[in-house]
């Protein structure tokens, strides 16, 4: 007989699809901006510096801003009408993409940054609404939630890459693209929430624990070392992505530049690249499901801390393949597709032991009346990995040309960088394992 309380409820599968869509349109334009940037045909015709710099301080920003977002939503908002703000305000921002004009290019990616704020942290936040405390479904959801999100992830690269570097449509066609992907998501969520969502993310929560109990309250000690395992885990996160976020950067140049265009008889544009990640995710999500369920039910399933300096290993494991796929294509030769695929699969790995149980284990520990700000808290890592990694990425030449320092030579010391940096990272992490473990006391 099934048990019907591992069944999960019609609501989260709605915001599957919302996030798919909204995902579509952020992963699909980001997969060719860089490539858009440094274009002289029909692009702006900048250096992979300024390209770099730009896209750090845009998925920076789309990070930043849900700080902001969540705490409007806790106060006055409400989590539904954040999200429905936010759709709004990202369709736009995506339709000012697909003009052909340098004052709407820039307005648009203001906007897809303004409503990413009330967007991302929100979603994510009605995810954890639809679970009361204690709910043991509450981690398989959010592994399902993170396979909508590279779905859309998976989809958009391919289909907005396409229109964008293609001679008969153009760039301003995968921008536009990416704006018909953020209305599907909005349209699908405005038709059915009332049937699958109601009553979820009406209220603000500031708002509904004043009514049910008194919201000024003092934060509880088990409350203050939830928020102090968020901050030590925030902080190692940005190592993990400022490595990641290589992807729509320097691994884009990369693909574009260094790798051979043909695989398996398909012309492999660059941006196609982008969506090898999601798809692996989609693949390999469900298999990492049932290894910590195996793990779990033998008393053996590796803490939070340890996931996630596991997926930090896993990162630098990714970027020795790139060292050497570089120090190969430094003599002049493009290198097999290959190499660049077993990179993200193994960053994959890295990202399945981290990310979504991030997003699970701040709905666990954030206290209630601060739950959407606290999800904003720990996007601000992002923000600041992001950042940095457009920053990095933007010295890519100078450090192929050995004008930082030299080890290797060439293009295979920018990716050494990472290497280093993610495996201390881990080591420390896995060091302090067992105080993060304590902090936690068993909620997460």
């Amino acid at each position: 007989m099934t048990d019907r309380s591992q069944h999960q409820p019609p609501g989260l599968f709605l915001l599957f699809g919302v996030e798919m869509w909204e995902r579509f349109s952020y992963y699909g334009m980001r997969a060719f901006l860089v490539l858009f940037l440094v274009s002289t045909a029909g692009g702006f015709g900048w250096s992979k510096q300024e390209a770099a710099n730009l896209y750090g301080w845009y998925t920076g920003l789309v990070f930043l801003t849900p700080l902001f977002g969540g705490y409007l939503a806790d106060r006055f908002l409400g989590t539904h009408r954040a999200l429905i703000i936010g759709g709004i305000v990202i369709a736009s921002g995506h339709f000012c993409l697909a003009v052909p004009s340098r004052p709407t290019f820039f307005l648009g990616l203001g906007l897809i940054i303004l409503g990413t704020g009330f967007f991302k942290s929100n979603i994510s936040t009605m995810v954890g609404q639809l679970y009361k405390p204690g709910d043991r479904r509450r981690d398989s959801a959010f592994t399902i939630f993170y396979m909508g999100i590279n779905t859309g992830a998976a989809l958009g690269p391919i289909i907005c890459g396409y229109l964008a570097k293609s001679e008969r449509f153009g760039w301003h066609w995968g921008f536009g693209a990416a704006g018909v992907g953020m209305v599907a998501g909005l349209v699908t969520y405005l038709v059915f929430k009332q049937r699958y969502l109601p009553g979820i993310g009406e209220a603000p929560a500031g708002r509904a624990l004043a009514r049910d109990g008194p919201a000024r309250q003092p934060l509880s000690s088990d409350d203050r070392r939830g928020i102090a395992a968020i901050a030590i885990l925030a902080f190692f996160n940005i190592f993990f992505w400022i490595a990641f976020e290589q992807a729509g950067s320097s691994m884009n140049f990369f693909a574009e530049e260094r790798t051979v265009r043909q695989f398996l008889g398909i012309d492999f544009l660059a941006p196609y690249y982008q969506s090898v990640n999601p798809v692996a995710i989609i693949v390999l999500a469900p298999v990492f499901a049932w290894m910590w369920g195996r793990l779990a039910a033998r008393g053996r399933e590796p803490s939070t801390p340890v996931k996630f300096a596991t997926g930090l290993f896993l990162v630098s494991a990714g970027f020795a393949i790139m060292v050497v796929a570089a120090r190969l294509s430094d003599a002049g030769v493009r290198v097999s597709p290959l190499w660049l695929i077993a990179t993200y699969v193994l960053q994959t790995c890295g990202e399945l032991c981290l990310s979504p149980v991030g997003l699970s284990m701040v709905t666990k520990l954030a206290p209630a009346r601060f739950a959407s700000l606290m999800m904003g808290a720990w996007f601000f890592s992002f923000f600041i990995s992001d950042r940095c990694a457009g920053m990095l990425a933007g010295q890519v030449e100078k450090v192929e040309r050995g004008e930082v320092f030299r080890i290797l030579g060439g293009q295979a010391d920018f990716f050494l960088m990472f290497v280093v940096v993610t495996l201390i990272a881990g080591a420390a992490l896995f060091a302090l394992s067992g105080t993060v473990k304590r902090l936690m006391r068993g909620r997460a």
